[in-house]
């Protein structure tokens, strides 16, 4: 499934602007500027870290990636062996912190839907979930720059004897002080109608200011232009 997405080059994993900017639009729906093959500080998506992970290592009953650096084209990672703490690194720098819990499945049907639900709703959030959510506070973010990053995501599941699931979002948080806010994204996991799990998505927020429906409609025609130009 993420075999188009990198490149195996004798113990470490490389993404180039091309293929990480091919996974946001085509798997993820991900418009963000920032990965753009053209973008001056190009970001390979976390989602595609994420999905790399569960391909590799399984999926395991508790798991919680935090973002520790910004992975670009130059980004040489490389992977540890399996254990309850996988530190992904490039240049000895710590890139990604994985801590897992619990027992572990290689089934590839649980981990391609897994992987594919988490990204389309994770690639959907902006801005149908993030702009409706701070503005029932007034607020929204600085068209000018819309910087949100992504923090830290966790996953817990209560049973790994699944061959799918299926995601259904959850209830959102959003709060802030000043100029910087965070958002929590919930969603629960479920088989069949059965929910099997839950996670988190967590994002920073910079760049507030007060909300403008003029200027949100803009931002929100131009993300839907970007998105139909580029498809």
């Amino acid at each position: 499934m993420l075999a188009p997405f990198y490149q195996q080059e004798e113990n470490t994993i490389v993404i180039s602007r091309e293929q990480g900017s091919a996974f946001a639009k085509q798997i993820a729906d991900d418009f963000n500027p920032l990965h753009d093959v053209d973008a001056k500080k190009f970001c390979v998506p976390g989602d595609l870290l994420f999905s790399l992970v569960l391909e590799k290592y399984g999926v395991s009953n508790n798991m919680a990636f935090s973002f520790a650096g910004m992975v670009d084209e130059t980004s040489k990672l490389v992977l540890p062996e399996s254990g309850n703490e996988l530190k992904i690194t490039s240049a000895e720098k710590t890139m990604l912190i994985v801590e897992r819990e619990g027992e572990n499945s290689q089934q590839a049907s649980l981990i391609d839907s897994l992987i594919s639900n988490y990204v389309a709703f994770s690639g959907t959030t902006f801005p149908h979930v993030i702009i409706p959510l701070m503005a029932e506070q007034s607020v929204m973010i600085n068209p000018a720059r819309p910087m949100v990053i992504y923090e830290s995501m966790s996953i817990v599941l209560d049973t790994l004897a699944l061959d799918a699931v299926t995601l259904v979002a959850g209830k959102h948080e959003f709060s802030f002080d000043g100029k910087r806010g965070k958002i929590v994204l919930r969603f629960d996991l479920k088989n069949g109608e059965q929910i099997v799990g839950h996670g988190e998505k967590h994002m920073l927020v910079s760049g507030i200011k007060a909300y403008c429906e003029q200027e949100v409609a803009a931002l929100i025609d131009y993300y839907n232009n970007r998105k139909a130009t580029l498809k």
